[in-house]
């Protein structure tokens, strides 16, 4: 099997063998003269930038491309521990499964799982893509297009395991990404998805209001703000009180907290959900068995703040297990 090279000249069979056209589910065929793979029986043409399949623009996700490329926001330690709080997976179980990231950014969670031993497709609908193949350039099993989720380019019910940790709410039907991701799932697989977490009325007033302002700004000017948010965040006392009002983030390391400020007010999209609404789009997709998995962070207060609605960024993160009599 040959490793995706920074030349672009190969793509790996792992990919190879998977890749479907996104909406006949046609077999793709590689013409590496012209770096493109072809649908035979359609005549469609994909194209092969930097070692990776084509099947979309950025468009209304172009910020997040910015950012991915930009920040250097993989911690190992923190990522592994961050997935599995997210997912409810162990990396003991992830061995030789076929795994989905859907919405992978950067990459760090494909290369987490990667490490983990699993054989990992990632797709992200932006060029962070780039990103993520250089942060996973030494592992073998590691796969990325450039795709829209609702429109993936892979066999339905193929996937052992799928995740999607904060991506789907920045579309503009987070329901048709979740449902779409869904269909990738085998019977008796496996799939975690986070969702931004609806906070309380007045939280959602003022944060909505601010968005509607930050969104019109160019990434240039919106970016100092985004550095002041992350020097608020790293404040005591401040960090844990007015980041309730206004969103910020704590993080403790810098690029993190600028990275994280800019993710929340930058998007064209982003929708709120409750985990009665994420665990009534699993029961509805076929899947059961549902674990609505806790955060990752404890104390006491913190959870106070979590159960009450409290925590600006948060989420709503539910596991189901795909029905094997499921007929959706």
């Amino acid at each position: 099997m040959t490793k995706e090279t920074s030349s672009g000249n190969f793509l790996s069979q792992d990919l190879l063998e998977v890749l479907r056209s996104p909406d006949e589910c046609h077999p793709l065929e590689w013409n590496p003269s012209q770096q493109q793979l072809i649908d035979s029986q359609t005549g469609q043409a994909y194209p092969v930038l930097k070692g990776i399949p084509r099947f979309v623009e950025q468009e209304h996700l172009s910020s997040f491309g910015l950012q991915w490329n930009k920040y250097e926001v993989a911690h190992p330690d923190e990522d592994r521990a961050t997935f599995t709080a997210k997912t409810g997976m162990e990396l003991g179980e992830l061995k030789g499964l076929k795994i989905l990231d859907a919405g992978c950014g950067g990459g760090r969670y494909c290369k987490v799982a990667a490490e983990a031993g699993g054989i990992v497709f990632g797709a992200d609908h932006t060029t962070a893509v780039e990103k993520a193949q250089q942060l996973n350039a030494h592992l073998e099993h590691v796969n990325l297009v450039q795709a829209d989720l609702k429109h993936l380019p892979f066999e339905p019910e193929s996937f052992d395991f799928v995740f999607s940790i904060g991506v789907m709410h920045h579309d503009k039907e987070t329901r048709a990404v979740f449902d779409a991701v869904a269909r990738m799932v085998k019977p008796g697989g496996k799939y975690s998805v986070w969702l931004y977490r609806r906070n309380q009325w007045w939280q959602e007033w003022i944060n909505s209001g601010l968005r509607k302002i930050t969104t019109r700004m160019s990434p240039e000017k919106l970016e100092p703000w985004c550095r002041l948010g992350a020097w608020l965040g790293g404040l005591p006392v401040i960090n844990k009180v007015l980041n309730k009002i206004v969103n910020f983030s704590n993080h403790p390391n810098w690029e993190n907290r600028v990275c994280d400020t800019f993710d929340w007010f930058a998007p064209a999209y982003q929708y709120h959900h409750t985990t009665a609404e994420l665990k009534s789009w699993f029961e509805q997709a076929g899947f059961e068995n549902l674990k609505v998995l806790p955060p990752e962070k404890k104390g006491r207060f913190y959870l106070w703040c979590y159960h009450h609605n409290l925590l600006i960024g948060s989420g709503v993160n539910i596991q189901g297990t795909r029905s094997t009599n499921d007929t959706n």
